[in-house]
């Protein structure tokens, strides 16, 4: 059997679309050498080795609808699959290939939008090389996305936390916001230290709108009859952007 390369597509898509293309052709030299796909054979290990691509490349995918997710994951079975009858692995993977150029195109559409949208950009994020403040921004713009303010205001809170601890380890004086336990302080007690620390310059806008930014994720967080509302989270999104910006800044992450 002629060996083929490894798929080279930027995307998880296109990755993904290569791999269904290679299990259909393992496929049907499977079969035309009469080798079970199920067995212990070169084509089942080949079939295997392309599942675990698959899957990994799955994985990549931005999150879609749960509808679209479970679909995909379905044909992802059938295709790689090493008990999949012929034709059916053959719909499969014509179904497959057809989800790919069409929903889960627009969904990482949509998911590049949010890189540069919504309350602050992941590529700004991405410089950190911070996983965890990667994924709360991506989950914070999602949010506001979805239009889900109070849910966008509580992750905003989170990374505004976040971004100032780091600023504090970075300059090497974590240790004056962490209590008798060697817990670092709740958000309150963060912004107070970092309005007046010396150890770096915040503008007097920072200064001035950062108990603005607390007091909405307090409020998202533990209002009991508090709804937020876009115009809430839009009036916060300049002086967010800047107090994040500072930080990181001061964090040497940017």
């Amino acid at each position: 059997m002629k060996q083929r390369g490894r798929p080279t597509e930027q995307t998880a898509q296109g990755r993904l679309a290569a791999l269904v293309n290679e299990a259909v052709a393992v496929a049907k030299t499977a079969k035309r050498h009469s080798k079970p796909l199920a067995g212990s054979n070169f084509y089942a290990d080949k079939m295997f080795s392309l599942r675990a691509d698959a899957t990994n490349a799955y994985s990549s995918l931005s999150t879609g609808s749960v509808g679209d997710t479970t679909a995909l994951a379905e044909l992802i079975e059938k295709v790689f699959s090493g008990h999949t009858d012929p034709r059916e692995r053959t719909r499969a993977a014509r179904d497959l290939q057809f989800a790919l150029k069409t929903t889960w195109v627009s969904t990482q559409a949509d998911q590049g939008h949010l890189e540069d949208g919504g309350i602050f950009p992941l590529s700004t994020l991405s410089k950190t090389k911070r996983g965890y403040m990667i994924a709360i921004g991506r989950q914070m713009n999602g949010c506001y996305a979805s239009q889900w303010y109070d849910a966008c205001a509580v992750m905003m809170r989170r990374l505004l936390e976040a971004v100032i601890i780091e600023a504090f380890e970075a300059k090497g004086i974590a240790a004056t916001i962490k209590d008798s336990n060697g817990d670092f302080f709740q958000l309150t007690a963060l912004v107070n230290a970092a309005i007046a620390e010396s150890a770096w310059n915040l503008s007097r806008g920072v200064k001035k709108e950062l108990p603005d930014l607390r007091d909405l994720g307090h409020k998202s967080a533990h209002g009991r009859h508090y709804l937020a509302k876009k115009l809430y989270v839009d009036e916060l999104k300049t002086p967010f952007r800047d107090a994040l910006e500072a930080f990181l800044h001061e964090a040497g992450l940017t």
